[in-house]
């Protein structure tokens, strides 16, 4: 019997997901809510917002959903998970309480603290007055972050004291993200990369790992955004590496919620750091990243149902297997993004097109797509190795037209310099 599956959220993270849902044998009506214009063609688009809690269970009872996946942040810390699971829905994402390991970045830190996982050090402030005192006294760069949700915009490194002060004041006195404290980290250095992993109490399932670029510009410049591109395939990780980040980072986090009574359910996002003193958190999240899932999940040669449905029931799954490729995306986004945009601008050649486009902000007026969010279209293209995936992609990228679109031409440099 074909299962119907609702999928919450409506970026190119969410897109992604639907589209290897596609793929299994067991998925016959895929939901999306609210889902954007090229989630439509592979999904039936609702139109809920993700934080609608109540509307959403009330869909998901009325149309017989067999399992909810959980898309972006805020619904999960608005509680959807506890909510679908008390109504007697199955649902792939952690309780409310367990998504403070990303919702609340000092709820985070204590607990590597207390069960041995490497992070930078830390102090937490609620008073602009102490929190400008401290880092005024330390060296810099200073990593300053919002402690709550900030749509991946709550993190700033401040290269001075005016940075600083500007930072802190956005935070603590403005409240620019609403009420709450600040956490001032120790900065390190090295290459970033993130580890997704399917978790199930105990049970850790590792997906590829990745990176992504933050920065709106080539050569890293620029504010920082939501992501502009990520590849897989990263060379400079060693095969010792990733195990230490599976097991003395990934599962011991797992382990440690567990501990705490707080067991994961759905996916652990690990944003870590490879220092010259060791690979170090730098932060976790508790859902699938955006937009490294576009670049994870199109390597995924095992059916995602059965992922899915085993760790909401809390059922050992299968290892999953994945394909012996590397892929890369780029992110094409609205000019002015993450700053003002417009929106409304007619998108071609996307027929042309030979590789994965997933949409992240698209809308569709009378048989045209057109912009209509800051990032807007991520092309993603595979190959044997790095390189070919790089020529792929931006071969196909260039076939996309339109007026208000811009992307980065450096995606994976690292990767690729280092690769020489």
């Amino acid at each position: 019997m074909s299962k119907t599956v609702l999928v919450i959220g409506g970026g190119g993270r969410e897109h992604a997901i639907v589209d290897a849902l596609s793929r299994s044998p067991q998925v016959g009506k895929i939901y999306c809510a609210p889902g954007n214009a090229g989630i439509g063609a592979q999904a039936s688009n609702v139109p809920l917002k993700d934080t609608d809690v109540e509307g959403l269970k009330a869909f998901a009872l009325d149309n017989k959903v067999d399992l909810t996946v959980v898309g972006p942040e805020a619904a999960l810390a608005a509680g959807i998970v506890d909510s679908f699971r008390a109504a007697g829905l199955r649902i792939f994402g952690h309780t409310q309480a367990a998504t403070a390991i990303e919702s609340s970045k000092e709820f985070a830190k204590k607990l590597m603290d207390k069960y041995g996982i490497p992070t930078a050090a830390y102090r937490s402030f609620t008073s602009f007055e102490e929190a400008l005192d401290y880092v005024s006294c330390r060296p810099f760069p200073a990593v300053l972050k919002y402690d709550g949700l900030a749509a991946g915009k709550g993190v700033v490194i401040a290269a001075d004291l005016e940075e600083a002060r500007q930072a802190l004041s956005d935070m603590l006195l403005d409240h620019s993200f609403g009420a709450g404290k600040v956490v001032i980290e120790d900065y390190l250095t090295g290459p970033e990369f993130s580890f997704l992993c399917f978790v199930d109490g105990d049970r850790v399932y590792p997906m590829p790992l990745s990176q992504d670029h933050k920065r709106a510009f080539d050569g890293d410049k620029g504010p920082n955004t939501g992501g502009m591109g990520a590849y897989t395939g990263l060379p400079f990780i060693t095969d010792q590496d990733r195990l230490f980040a599976y097991t003395q980072i990934m599962c011991k986090a797992a382990s440690a919620m567990a501990a705490e009574g707080l067991p994961l359910s759905g996916v652990l996002y690990g944003g870590l750091m490879k220092t010259p003193q060791g690979i170090k958190v730098i932060e976790f999240n508790a859902r699938f990243g955006d937009p490294e899932t576009e670049v994870v999940l199109p390597l995924l040669e095992s059916d995602i149902y059965s992922i899915f449905e085993g760790v909401a029931t809390g059922t050992p799954v299968a290892t999953p297997e994945w394909k012996d490729e590397v892929t890369m995306g780029v992110v094409l986004a609205s000019k002015g993004y993450p700053g003002h945009y417009q929106k409304g601008f007619s998108i071609e050649g996307l027929d042309k097109v030979d590789a994965q486009v997933y949409h992240m902000g698209t809308a569709l007026s009378e048989g045209r797509y057109l912009t209509n969010g800051g990032r807007v279209l991520m092309v993603v293209g595979s190959g044997p190795g790095l390189a070919q995936a790089s020529k792929k992609v931006y071969e196909q990228v260039r076939k996309i037209e339109c007026d208000n679109l811009f992307y980065r031409n450096d995606i994976a440099h690292i990767g690729l310099l280092w690769d020489k």
